[in-house]
């Protein structure tokens, strides 16, 4: 006898993502207390990479607002398969991780972003594992045309497809712009290290590109 699934399993594996992004997180800053890019925080190469991660994290906040207008509160009850989810089955995944790396540039290193990209990925990737196999169960023939047509992760552009209109549910776009917002938080935060770092109050152990 099969097991239908409950919504708790989808709102269990959220939980635990978001307690992994946390933990991970605050992991890989605290280990940026320690480190600085060649040529120090008022480098060329310092300042170019933390211009680059702003304009990531910008573009994080309106792709992961974007997606919203197409998923707000429409995931656990039917399959989104237009616009972003067109081109890929999670882009608000991708574009999280485009803010990942924003967030790890604005320490002025390329290496320490693409860290962070990493463990957003390994993240993300576990989560999404888990969101297929409900959604598989949720939806059966469904899902599994939806699967074998948009890629997982990498936006295949040649499949857009769109809609005429959208019914736009205001809570769900001002929650998603919130949590996208947060990435915000990397800049002062990142700023405030360079500051401790330049004063001599935290010392820099490696050197990093």
């Amino acid at each position: 006898m099969s097991v239908v699934p409950s919504l708790f399993d989808i709102q269990a594996v959220q939980k635990l993502r978001k307690l992994a992004v946390l933990l991970l997180g605050l992991a890989l800053i605290g280990a940026t207390l320690f480190l600085q890019s060649p040529g120090g925080v008022e480098g060329h190469w310092h300042e170019a990479v933390e211009a680059v991660g702003l304009g990531a994290i910008a573009l994080a906040i309106v792709g992961r607002a974007w997606c919203s207008l197409y998923i707000g509160g429409r995931k656990k009850a039917e399959i989104v398969d237009r616009g972003p989810y067109s081109l890929s089955r999670n882009p608000l995944y991708v574009f999280s991780f485009i803010g990942a790396f924003g967030i790890g540039a604005q320490t002025g290193q390329v290496t320490v972003a693409a860290l962070f990209v990493l463990t957003a990925w390994v993240i993300f990737r576990a989560t999404v594992r888990k969101e297929e196999a409900w959604l598989s169960r949720q939806f059966g023939e469904t899902y599994a045309a939806y699967m074998a047509r948009t890629p997982r992760f990498m936006p295949r552009f040649s499949a857009w497809r769109d809609e005429d209109e959208l019914v736009v549910r205001p809570a769900f776009f001002l929650l998603t712009l919130r949590d996208g917002l947060a990435f915000l938080i990397a800049i002062p935060l990142f700023e405030a290290i360079d500051t401790a770092q330049s004063e001599g109050w935290l010392h820099v152990l490696a050197y990093l590109p």
